[in-house]
């Protein structure tokens, strides 16, 4: 039996670990959960898992939840940025699955590496904002850190082989909903458009990452850290139909992939489990439908995002960190309607050129980088 944390429970990805755990109640116990502000479904999830402790974004949605659980459970529930620490550290916990959206999920994700936990990573930033820093942490405090984005899953499953001789790696992208949409119509793209994926069901503002391809470009971050691979040999293809999850290129040219059906249920289960496989109940994945599989160069003129992560990257420093605030804000804004789709990146890409000053080794300094740049960012939104 393998105790769970699950920071970030109520969001997309969150869910299904929930039901993961569930469905396999001989193998997992759910002994945390964090949220936001959707206390329904938090306590959905009390009534489900039982959990020792649970925590919210703040002191006014524990009062909620704390009422609508009243004599119905009797553990603990605290909040805010000390709370979902202390629900990382819990000592029951063996893995923290960290799925909070954005930079967040950086705090309690460190705390649970601090407290000598292996850490199911679904929240990419963490590493876009602070791979030195973390990378450090995982080698000093001697824990695991296990992908759980489908694409990093599908690289660390292909490597399981062995590391050596890696001569790339290749992260796959949808594409989004506007692969094909004419560059003269992107000005007037809805939120209703950018919220609709073709293949993944997401958070909206992940899916609004995944139509700028800002996603892939954080992935690619994510992966330079993850694997020690360098950015140069860290490449992205678009692959509309969302089959093969990620490839490796060996320095002898063979190249090994990761193909599988589009379920997230898939990479979150080999987290948990890890290195033991789940039978999940999945239609296997039908081959000889998979005939036509795509293949293409991303168009930087199209997908600029990309562009600026590997920019974002090169410099090194807090310019990750800086990239991942921006766009958090200039994602807000335009799901609020504020900005139209286009400015998002162009909101990125101002305040990037703009701060640059601050330590990736100190995460005092990254977490002001973080601030300096959502502050300019909602100037310009």
């Amino acid at each position: 039996m393998k105790s769970l944390a699950i920071l970030g429970s109520t969001g997309s990805v969150g869910r299904n670990v929930v039901s993961v755990a569930n469905q396999f109640p001989e193998r997992f116990a759910v002994v945390a959960l964090a949220g936001g502000k959707n206390i329904a479904l938090l306590a959905e999830q009390i009534r489900l898992c039982n959990p020792a402790m649970v925590s919210v974004i703040d002191a006014h949605h524990a009062d909620l939840l704390a009422n609508m659980v009243k004599n119905q459970w009797h553990g603990a529930i605290v909040h805010g940025t000390d709370g979902y620490c202390t629900v990382a550290r819990l000592l029951e916990a063996e893995l923290v699955v960290s799925a909070m959206v954005g930079a967040a999920g950086l705090l309690p994700t460190i705390a649970a590496i601090e407290a000598g936990k292996d850490v199911g990573l679904a929240n990419k930033e963490t590493l876009v904002v602070a791979g030195k820093l973390v990378m450090d942490l995982v080698a000093a405090h001697k824990v695991r850190l296990l992908p759980i984005d489908s694409e990093h899953s599908a690289i660390f499953q292909v490597l399981e082989g062995g590391r050596d001789d890696i001569a790339a790696l290749v992260l796959t992208a949808s594409g989004g909903p506007f692969l094909r949409k004419p560059l003269h119509e992107f000005g007037e793209i809805t939120r209703a458009e950018a919220l609709s994926h073709p293949t993944w069901e997401m958070g909206k503002k992940i899916t609004i990452d995944s139509a700028t391809m800002m996603n892939k470009g954080l992935e690619v971050i994510e992966a330079h850290w993850l694997f020690g691979i360098k950015p140069t040999a860290i490449r992205v293809l678009v692959h509309p139909q969302s089959i093969v999850h990620s490839l490796v290129e060996y320095v002898d040219g063979s190249v090994l992939a990761q193909l599988g059906v589009a379920d997230m249920k898939i990479p979150i289960a080999y987290a948990l489990s890890y290195p033991h496989r789940l039978d999940l109940g999945l239609a296997p994945l039908n081959l000889p439908h998979c005939a036509n599989l795509e293949f293409i160069e991303p168009d930087v003129r199209r997908f600029p995002a990309l562009r600026l992560a590997y920019e974002a990257l090169a410099r090194g420093g807090v310019s990750p960190a800086v990239l991942n605030a921006a766009n958090e804000v200039a994602v807000d804004a335009f799901l609020h309607d504020r900005i139209g789709f286009t400015r998002i990146i162009e909101v990125v890409e101002t305040v990037v050129a703009r701060v640059d000053e601050g330590d990736e080794n100190d995460i005092s300094s990254l977490l002001d980088a973080d601030a300096a740049a959502r502050r300019m960012a909602a100037g310009l939104v």
